[in-house]
This record gives structure tokens, sequence and C-alpha cells, in this order.
């Protein structure tokens, strides 16, 4: 990593870590760190995955549409690098398509059809506690460097913080709610994407960014302005007119 690249990895390190000490939502922090991952390293996409109250994985944030649809597919799948790094609380890496067909022959076929080719993962976790993972996807074949790999982890642990901060970490109960919190915010998120898209004929992946852009041009959270298109106080329209960017239609 050359010291311009540096430079702007340990700022954006900084960034967000001044957001937690600010009201934030945790849900629009999760998506600004995968983000963050694919602009500062060497990687195509990232994908975000937290637990639930039951344990179950369930996906926070993705750089994509491609990378969610293929996070969702891990988890269905109950394998992949993702589960793993979460369910051993390690780093988890696959620089060739043939490894990771070899440890994971399922979910290698699906990052094949997403255009995919190596993989790494590193764990949220907090002492005992494991509380998801941070996948790391590039479309050619190749070790991440170790410093990238720990870049990563310094990402993730920040996720974990936002997550967890100012709750009692011991009371299992909180850190479940915490966490269960932040998927019901994605879930909000998901929703306004469907009224975007079937309001202005677009895809999911340009009415994500859509609202992503009115949020931020507007200084709102991702979550309140998801919320008014699904109560209906926000229509798609208000946002081009509020001056986000408009995006392309789809063909019919």
């Amino acid at each position: 990593m050359s010291t311009a690249e540096h430079g702007r990895v340990m700022r954006a390190l900084v960034d967000l870590a001044d957001s937690l000490v600010a009201d934030y939502e945790p849900s629009e922090l999760l998506q600004r760190l995968v983000d963050e991952c694919t602009r500062l390293l060497d990687v195509d996409a990232a994908g975000l995955l937290l637990a639930g109250r039951d344990g179950t994985l369930q996906v926070a944030a993705a750089s994509s549409e491609r990378v969610r649809a293929l996070e969702l597919l891990q988890v269905r799948g109950d394998d992949g690098p993702c589960l793993q790094a979460y369910s051993l609380a390690e780093r988890v890496v696959a620089g060739e398509l043939a490894e990771v067909q070899a440890r994971w022959s399922g979910f290698a076929a699906d990052m094949a059809a997403a255009g995919l080719r190596s993989v790494a993962a590193v764990p949220l976790r907090l002492r005992e506690h494991r509380l998801g993972a941070l996948g790391l996807f590039s479309g050619r074949e190749h070790v991440p460097s170790g410093e990238d790999v720990d870049v990563a982890q310094a990402f993730a642990d920040i996720a974990t913080i936002a997550v967890l901060q100012q709750q009692a970490v011991h009371d299992s109960r909180t850190v479940s709610a915490q966490l269960q919190q932040a998927l019901d915010s994605r879930i909000v998120i998901e929703q306004a994407k469907g009224v975007v898209a079937a309001q202005l004929g677009l895809d999911m992946a340009q009415a994500f960014t859509l609202i992503r852009d009115h949020a931020r041009t507007q200084h709102l959270s991702l979550k309140h302005v998801a919320t008014g298109l699904t109560t209906g106080e926000l229509t798609a329209r208000d946002l081009r007119r509020r001056g986000a960017p408009a995006a392309p239609r789809q063909r019919r």
C-alpha cells in the first residue's frame, strides 16, 4: 500500500470512528463501511452479515445488488467463507476459485455466476461474542495483502463498535436487540427500494442509488428517507425534485 493509499485509509477510519461519537444510524454507517471497503481496498465488492436474535445471519449491508444476492445465497446454503469466519471467529482467505470450490463447493458456483473468483472474510466479534462477518470479493484470482486484510478487520471492528456502542455487552439479550435493530432498519431500506423501483420503473440497484444520494444531499439518514417512502410521506419523484441525481430508466 502506497503512502497516498495509506493516508486515504487512515482518513476513512478516522471519519468512521468520528461518526460514532455523534448521533448516527447503524444501518447507514454499515452501508458506508462496505462502500469504503470497495473504494479503498483491492477488491471489487463487499458485503456484511449480522446475526439476528435467533443467531441466523442476515445481510446488513452490501456494496451492490449482485453481492447482496450472493450473500443471501451463502446464508441459505449454510456454507461459505463468511459463515466460516463467523462460526470460527477467524479470518478466511481463498485466492483462487479452485480453492473456493474445494472448501465451499455450492458457494463456488454462485460466486462464479456472479463473476467473482476470490474472497476474503473477517469476523465481527467482541471477546466471546460473535456478531457477524465482513466479506470482500474480487473478480480476479488473487490473495489480498496482509495489510488489506488488517484494514478490513479494522473496518469490521468499527462495525462491531457501531452496533454495540453504549450497551451492556455482557447482557446477551441486549446485544441481540441491538443487532436486530440494525437488521430491522435494513428491512425498511429494502422495502423503500421496492417502492422507488415500482414508482420510477428502475431496477433495485438504481433505486438504492437514488435513495442514498437523496439522503446524502439532504443530510438525512437512510432510514429516515426509507421510512418516508414506505409510509407514503415521500414519493420517488420527491427524491428527484429535491436535487438527487436522476437514475436512468430501464427499457420495458
